[in-house]
């Protein structure tokens, strides 16, 4: 596939970027050799290559998925303005 200016400008429009008529004409074998380097990637045999999501193995570290209260209810609970029977207390809004 080769690209002409115009296509280089129709790119240029699209992406919203403002090009002259000599910047599309020093950009043009920029994008054709582009396009030359995935059709070589295209020639590449990958049918006993399994698919993958990374380049590199990657495992995620679990931990236990443990219940806890934080242990810090105090702590917390010294920060708020009133504080009743191990919670916050709050004013009553609806009637």
């Amino acid at each position: 596939m080769s690209v002409d200016t115009a296509t280089v400008l129709r790119i240029a429009y699209l992406a919203r970027i403002a090009l002259s008529e000599a910047e599309a004409e020093r950009l043009k074998p920029e994008l054709n050799n582009i396009l030359g380097w995935i059709e070589q990637l295209g020639e590449v045999d990958t049918t006993s290559i399994e698919p993958m999501a990374m380049v590199i193995a990657n495992t995620t570290r679990m931990r236990d998925d443990v219940v806890t209260d934080g242990g810090i209810r105090d702590d917390v609970l010294a920060n708020a303005p009133l504080a009743e029977h191990g919670f916050f207390a709050v004013p009553k809004v609806i009637e």
